[in-house]
């Protein structure tokens, strides 16, 4: 079985000599600077390639089955060749992301956000107790938007601070989800991109939130409409934010975003640890292994599935 994988460290240390951890398997390396291998493949390893790169893996001849090394998948959709197979890698992701949201929330309620731009600036700064806007999780309400693996890892680690977490699905009915995002203090977003799905956190929905909530965005930055944010957040409907993705992405300098006091904003990196490629690289390698020999692998994504 020829596979086409990314031409890193990590992806390469699976072909050195005399290594039998992949029998049967060929693997040719692809990057964006270097191109596609020629020839035919049976299988590729989708992973930090950019659009031409990726339309042109897509397009290889013989080929079967597709993993791409993400959770979402809404950069292949549409993309892929009728037959061919494609897996996720969820698993892969699914502890750093969420990390990244209960390390949001917890430093936002500390409000060291704040406290790190005092410092940045040299400043002792203490407010009165009533208006220090310091808070644990005990008793507070945090509604997962997409409660799928991530969002039950995220509830399984805020538990214990005494956060009380509801998740929203795609089949909770629509009179529970009004109610649930009505009573919370914090919504995080665990939504992939889709027709349903962008724009959902309009002027309408943040209106209808309780004043003062806290909005948390690690699914994707379209889920919200960005000047609708930025309306409540000026009027204090919205008490702050932490997004991880943004639109538009990447977030432009001068955008009012980065001027917001009470939002914080990282680069698209929730799922980013230093062992990433080696752990990608590791994930790779047991799904072509399951292939090899026959096993189905997890991850897999149904014809017309969106994530």
């Amino acid at each position: 079985m020829r596979v086409l994988v990314p031409d890193l460290p990590a992806f390469r240390a699976l072909a050195r000599p005399g290594d039998t951890s992949l029998p049967g398997a060929d693997l040719a390396f692809y990057s964006n600077e270097t191109g596609v291998p020629q020839g035919e493949a049976q299988g590729a390893v989708l992973w930090l390639a950019n659009a031409a790169t990726r339309d042109a893996l897509l397009g290889t001849a013989g080929l079967k089955w597709v993993l791409t090394l993400t959770a979402g998948i809404d950069h292949v959709q549409g993309k892929l060749p009728p037959g061919v197979r494609l897996y996720n890698a969820h698993r892969l992701h699914d502890r750093a992301v969420a990390v990244h949201v209960v390390a949001g929330i917890l430093a936002a309620s500390r409000g060291l956000h704040r406290f790190r731009d005092a410092q940045r600036g040299g400043e002792w700064t203490r407010t009165s107790i009533p208006d220090s806007g310091l808070s644990t999780l005990g008793g507070k309400r945090v509604v997962i938007w997409g409660y799928g693996h991530i969002g039950k890892l995220v509830e399984e680690l805020l538990t214990p601070f005494g956060a009380q977490v509801y998740g929203l699905t795609s089949k909770t009915e629509a009179d529970l989800v009004d109610y649930r995002l009505a009573e919370a203090d914090w919504v995080v977003l665990l939504l992939p991109s889709t027709d349903r799905t962008r724009g959902l956190v309009n002027a309408e929905r943040l209106a209808a939130l309780k004043p003062g909530v806290w909005i948390s965005n690690q699914g994707r930055g379209d889920l919200i409409v960005t000047g609708d944010l930025l309306a409540a957040l000026d009027t204090g409907q919205v008490g702050g934010a932490v997004l991880d993705v943004t639109d538009p992405e990447p977030l432009p300098a001068g955008h009012p975003l980065w001027e917001r006091e009470n939002v914080v904003i990282t680069p698209h990196v929730a799922s980013t640890t230093t062992d990433l490629l080696e752990r990608g690289a590791a994930y790779a390698r047991s799904v072509i292994l399951d292939l090899l020999q026959g096993r189905e692998p997890e991850g897999e994504v149904a014809p017309g599935d969106a994530y």
